[in-house]
C-alpha cells in the first residue's frame, strides 16, 4: 500500500554534497533521494566516509546540499535563509551527538533550557518545561548537577532531555552510544524507542547493527550513495541480547 503524501516528514530529491579540496571535487553526496514519514525510527549505516553523517547533517540543516531539493514537512528548507534554518533547527529538530556538548560551567537543568532560552520562552516556563524533559529521562533528580559531576551515561541523557525539550517532531542521532559502555546503551537506545513509541520521528547514524536493530528501517550508504532500505535483521530484544553479551 502506498503511504499517504501527508505523511511524509523529510524528503530528499536528488541531493549532492561536493566538497572543494584543492584543485578537486570532492562528493559526499552523490543524487541521493530518502524520505522518511512521521513516526519511524530510521537507522542509517555505513562504513567512515560513506556519507552517513553527511545525509544527517543535510537533513539537520547543518549543512546545505550542493544540487538537490531538500523538504522538511513539506517545506522547502534549502531554500531558507540562515535565519530560518536557525529557527528550523530550534523549533523542530532535536540533535543527539556522540559527544554530549554540554556546558560544562552550567547544570543539567540550564543545559536542557538552552533551546529554550534561543526561543524567547520565559524563565519560570522554561524550568518546567526542562525539569519535565529531565523526568522523562529519569534525571529530574540531577538538575542542579554539572557534567563533571554525572557519568556518561547521564551526560547523554542531558544531550537526550535538551534534544526532546521542544517536542520536536524529528530526533536526529549521530552515533548516541559511541562513547557509552554496553549496559549505559542499552538504557539510552531503550530512551530513544520510548519515545520512538510515543510518535517521535527519529534518525540514527550507527555503525553498530545492534543499535541498528531497534530501528523499523535500515538505511545504508556506500561512497556517498544510498545502496539500499530494508528492515533491519534483528529486532529489539536480539539487539538487547547483543549488547548484554558485549558488556
Amino acid at each position: 500500500m502506498e503511504r499517504a503524501a501527508h505523511d511524509e516528514l523529510v524528503r530528499l530529491e536528488r541531493v549532492s554534497k561536493v566538497y572543494r579540496m584543492g584543485e578537486v571535487d570532492v562528493f559526499a553526496l552523490r543524487s541521493v533521494s530518502l524520505r522518511i514519514d512521521r513516526g519511524e525510527l530510521v537507522a542509517i549505516m555505513g562504513a567512515s566516509g560513506s556519507g552517513k553523517s553527511t545525509a544527517l547533517n543535510v537533513i539537520g540543516t547543518l549543512d546545505r546540499p550542493t544540487s538537490g531539493r531538500y523538504f522538511l514537512a513539506g517545506e522547502a528548507v534549502d531554500q531558507l535563509d540562515e535565519a530560518e534554518l536557525s529557527r528550523q533547527r530550534n523549533l523542530n529538530i532535536g540533535f543527539v551527538f556522540q559527544a554530549f556538548h554540554l556546558l560544562p560551567r552550567e547544570t543539567a537543568l540550564s543545559n536542557v533550557e538552552l533551546p529554550l532560552v534561543y526561543a524567547g520562552v520565559r524563565a519560570a516556563e522554561r524550568r518546567r518545561r526542562a525539569l519535565t524533559a529531565l523526568e522523562r529521562v529519569g534525571l529530574a533528580a540531577r538538575a542542579r548537577h554539572l557534567p563533571s559531576q554525572l557519568s556518561g551515561g547521564q551526560q547523554q541523557r542531558v544531550s537526550l532531555a535538551r534534544a526532546i525539550v521542544q517536542n520536536p517532531p524529528l530526533l536526529l542521532a549521530d552515533e548516541p552510544t559511541g562513547a557509552l559502555d554496553s549496559t549505559t546503551s542499552l538504557q539510552v537506545l531503550e530512551l530513544l524507542g520510548g519515545l520512538h513509541r510515543e510518535g517521535m520521528t527519529i534518525v540514527i547514524v550507527t555503525h553498530d547493527r545492534a543499535v541498528a536493530s531497534y530501528a523499523s528501517r535500515l538505511v545504508t550508504f556506500a561512497d556517498g550513495q544510498l545502496q539500499g532500505a530494508a528492515a533491519p535483521a534483528s529486532a529489539p530484544e536480539p539487539a538487547r541480547r547483543a549488547l548484554e553479551v558485549a558488556s
